[in-house]
């Protein structure tokens, strides 16, 4: 028996991490369901509060005409005293006591309403304030995710990354060589041409055929003789 309860304990202990491990891959969109549900609840709470304070507004003129007859009645009852009406005026008295008690019951009402106006006002502040929050965090906790995704996805393919970007920086060091060896043999032929055309030069101007260049002194006994 007591195998049996560990079985089931154990059984029971991985559904529950199943259950966590559901949850936490799906936490930004079970969080962002819980929003749109508490917005939805929000705006059939704005619909009652209107309800409610519709019925506010029924008790607030209901207390006032109560109040008013109370003043016309009243008004009736100092008219019939002045006839010296006893009776009348004690019959218009009777009718104002009724009011007056109606008044109360009613005055009752519109308090009652009225606290529960004001506390559901506030309730809804305070819940508008709270999902404006959360849709800040939301929008954070989504851009976190997305730059999360793309960490893991560039760490998940580094590797191959990292072997092509080898491959391509050793395909570029082979151009590089092969254009520098270009450069290296006409780099090579411009010197030995030069070489070349400097030994005809100077066999030239051995047979005298070209002359040799003039140094510094030639060019400065040449001005000499032209200032004489």
């Amino acid at each position: 028996m007591s195998i049996l309860k560990k079985i089931v304990s154990a059984v029971r202990g991985g559904a529950s991490e199943l259950g966590e491990l559901i949850v936490d891959s799906n936490g930004t969109r079970i969080f962002e369901q819980e929003i749109r549900d508490a917005e939805n609840y929000l705006r059939k709470a704005k619909h009652d509060l209107t309800d409610v304070m519709a019925k506010q507004m029924q008790s607030s003129r209901q207390v006032e005409s109560t109040r008013q007859e109370i003043l016309q009645h009243e008004s009736y009852a100092v008219k019939a005293l002045k006839q010296n009406d006893e009776a009348l005026a004690l019959e218009v008295a009777e009718k104002v006591s009724t009011f007056e008690a109606d008044l109360e019951e009613q005055e009752a009402v519109l308090a009652a309403f009225t606290d529960h106006v004001t506390r559901l006002k506030t309730l809804v502040k305070k819940t508008e304030r709270q999902l404006a929050d959360y849709e800040r965090q939301l929008s954070m906790v989504k851009t976190t995710e997305s730059v999360q995704k793309a960490s893991a996805s560039i760490s998940d393919n580094y590797a191959s990354t990292s072997s092509r970007i080898l491959s391509a920086k050793d395909s570029l060091d082979r151009i590089k060589k092969r254009q520098q060896e270009t450069y290296d043999r006409m780099e090579a032929a411009e010197a030995l041409e030069k070489e070349e055309q400097g030994d005809l030069d100077e066999k030239l101007e051995d047979a005298g055929i070209i002359p040799p260049p003039k140094s510094a002194q030639d060019v400065l006994d040449r001005i000499k003789r032209e200032q004489a």
